[in-house]
């Protein structure tokens, strides 16, 4: 059973009622917020490890609330899975885009979305030492599992969990393309919903954060994304 704090954003309370039921019966403390206006507030107050969001809400929307966790230093490693009515694929990307870890449609099966929630969390785990190779330092790119940490330039970069992972991931296989399908696979895993369109969301917002150094994540034209490999 966990002891992790999910705060849940809903303004129907027949579905925020069954989220909350089916997580807490999973062991998590669940805290509702059914206004927008008072959302980022109250994940400031209680620093839940994810946040289930609402895209369409009263007094501010997801995509507002979202950004806002995101620019907020203490809660941009917060996780957040987007919840909403919206199935559009213009939609998912947007939420991506933001800076959201998953999207999850209504109406959606409850085993689902605890599975989202479960496989969200385990993004966000901080790595045993001898499960990947130690901290990677390239020009001003210093990528750290231990820390979970991204600097660029000696300034901490804020990078969301997917993001680490897929820089961490690329950065330890430089040189070798991966396709959308295999990114998909190895660094976010088939029970969140992406698309290959996604994978490019997380590449840009990934390059953004770079910087001056963006170029390291290279596009291989047809086939997919590699990361600089300095032998060559």
């Amino acid at each position: 059973m966990s002891t992790e704090t999910i705060v849940v954003i809903e303004d129907e309370a027949d579905i925020r009622e069954v989220i909350e039921y089916n997580l807490a019966r999973e062991g998590y403390k669940v805290i509702c917020e059914s206004d927008g206006a008072r959302a980022v507030d109250l994940v400031r107050r209680h620093r839940p490890s994810l946040v289930l969001l609402d895209l369409m809400l009263p007094g501010k929307d997801g995509v507002e609330i979202c950004r806002a966790i995101r620019a907020d230093s203490d809660l941009n490693g917060t996780a957040i899975i987007m919840v909403t009515a919206k199935n559009d694929e213009s939609d998912i990307v947007l939420g991506l885009g933001v800076g959201a870890d998953d999207y999850i449609a209504k109406p959606f099966r409850v085993r689902e979305l605890v599975a989202r929630v479960k496989a969200v969390l385990r993004r966000g785990v901080v790595p045993e030492e001898d499960e990947f190779p130690g901290r990677i330092d390239i020009q001003g790119v210093a990528i750290d599992p231990a820390r979970h940490e991204v600097r660029i330039d000696d300034e901490v970069s804020p990078f969301t969990a997917t993001e680490f992972r897929m820089l961490h991931f690329l950065a330890t296989h430089p040189g070798r393309v991966y396709t959308r399908e295999q990114l998909i696979d190895r660094v976010i895993g088939r029970d969140a919903m992406v698309t290959d369109r996604n994978i490019d969301v997380h590449i840009r917002s990934v390059r953004q954060k770079m910087g001056k150094y963006r170029d390291l994540i290279e596009t291989v034209r047809g086939v997919g994304y590699r990361f600089h490999d300095a032998r060559l």
